[in-house]
């Protein structure tokens, strides 16, 4: 595979193994990576037999770069150009039961291939001159690769136990690369699951972020469900799963159903944001849902309930408490209403208010919208997708027109407590809202002088005492 070790800094490292005495070889997500074809993140992953930290030194030296070096790891890193160059020298390692952090031996290429997660990341390329470019896969991640399988090099139940982490990143990779699964080593994950709490959420939401922003995420929350993984690192989640039956009615299952919204949004958009808003769009059926003798099963005010659960939902996954979260909380309030819309006429005032509610995120929250009409019956499916077309065509028009995305009413509170000499409190909000009510219904002019008689009745409406400069204006 000489042919495939095109960048210089290969030939560099080369020679300068070969001058010092060290074997040194490119392996793990790499070399994969190589042999699939795939875009590689610029790291690379340097092993050496010996200090690799010293070889490192020596590259950093010979290079003109800067070294930073990790001891109680045992590794280095040096940037060269656009590449991110990690040390390693080879090295066994056992584990402690309450630890995923290793006893750590120094070893030879097999021992630290051996240690490697999956057979798919143990293949190592060798950079000296007498072997240069030899592959060296002794557990056949060559073979996995062409059959498209996640399989462990050591038995999956030690690989797991070990480092729990592992169970993530197999079903990570899986999704990822639309590989399969050993079945061993599902189980193996299903068996060793608990261990899952040894591992810190941040390294947990790492992968989760990674597994959300595949190609098909559902690949990832199937195994992670059918595993029991789930329900150990977002048990909200994994409560949407079910279907209940009472006189012959049943609900739809809402996990599966929030599956298929999520790979929908996949298909039409990289926002990872909006797709973690798919996630959650459903998220207070359960605990919303009621069955009903006439209506079946409802699950009335799950939206309103599912956006105050997101800041909550948001810190236990170690997600960020920012604006992130604020969008994702917007589009779950708002997930229903365009889909109203669609069921009913639309009218001006409620299009006016769906843009004046969803600002800049309308595009966002269009696309799960229509993400979420899952419905298996073709003619209602059509017929949505009629009326959905007239909504947006709607909004186009609307928002052409008044350009309610990021309109202000021309009355805010200091206008109100200004001229009415009243403290901050229930009067301004009241009254504030009334006129930002009565413009976007339609009752009156988005125009200053017409908001402002309209304050004035309304004030007047409430027993509220009209300031003489007011009446003279």
């Amino acid at each position: 595979m000489k042919e495939q070790l095109q960048n210089p800094v290969f030939k560099t490292l080369s020679k300068l193994a070969d001058k010092n005495d060290f074997e040194v070889f490119v392996i793990g997500g790499f070399v994969r990576d190589l042999i699939m074809k795939r875009n590689f993140k610029n790291d690379i992953d340097i092993l050496v037999i010996g200090s690799g930290i010293a070889f490192a030194e020596l590259v950093a030296d010979h290079l003109n770069t800067k070294v930073s070096v990790f001891k109680n790891f045992g590794t280095a890193m040096i940037r060269y150009e656009d590449l991110d160059i990690e040390f390693v020298g080879a090295r066994k390692e056992s584990y402690r039961s309450d630890s995923r952090k290793p006893i750590v031996e120094d070893g030879n290429l097999k021992d630290d291939q051996l240690r490697r997660d999956f057979t798919i990341n143990a293949m190592a390329l060798s950079l000296n001159e007498r072997s240069y470019g030899e592959l060296l896969d002794p557990f056949d991640g060559l073979r996995d690769i062409r059959e498209k399988y996640i399989r462990t090099p050591l038995n999956p139940v030690e690989t797991f136990s070990d480092d729990p982490l592992r169970m993530m990143r197999a079903i990570r990779f899986a999704c990822q690369l639309q590989f399969e699964i050993d079945p061993s080593a599902l189980e193996a994950i299903e068996k060793n699951k608990d261990r899952i709490k040894i591992v810190s959420k941040e390294r947990i939401l790492d992968e989760l972020q990674k597994i959300v922003a595949a190609d098909k995420p559902s690949v990832g929350f199937r195994h992670l469900f059918d595993t029991g993984l789930l329900k150990l690192i977002f048990p909200a989640m994994a409560n949407l799963y079910g279907v209940e039956t009472i006189n012959g009615k049943s609900h739809k299952d809402n996990f599966y159903h929030t599956l298929e919204v999520l790979d929908n949004v996949a298909v039409q958009s990289d926002d990872i944001w909006l797709r973690w808003a798919a996630i959650m769009h459903d998220i207070a059926k359960p605990s919303t849902k009621r069955f009903d003798e006439v209506q079946g099963w409802t699950f009335h005010g799950h939206e309103d309930r599912g956006a105050k659960m997101v800041p909550r939902l948001f810190a236990d996954l170690k997600l960020p408490l920012n604006e992130k979260m604020k969008f994702v909380q917007k589009l779950v309030l708002l997930h229903l209403r365009p889909i109203v819309l669609a069921q009913d006429i639309v009218t001006d005032s409620a299009v006016r208010r769906l843009l004046f509610e969803a600002g800049e995120d309308i595009e966002s929250l269009m696309i799960l919208c229509d993400a979420d009409v899952t419905t298996k019956n073709k003619y209602k499916r059509k017929k949505y997708r009629e009326n959905f077309e007239n909504v947006k065509q709607k909004i186009k028009d609307v928002e052409d027109r008044d350009q309610i995305r990021k309109w202000q009413p021309p009355i805010d509170g200091e206008d109100i407590m200004k001229l009415f000499n009243i403290p901050p409190g229930r009067k301004v909000g009241l009254i504030k809202n009334a006129v930002r009510d009565a413009i976007l219904d339609g009752e009156i002019k988005n125009d200053k002088e017409e908001a402002f008689q309209f304050m004035i009745e309304t004030a007047r409406s409430m027993g509220m005492e009209i300031p003489a400069s007011a009446k003279r204006q």
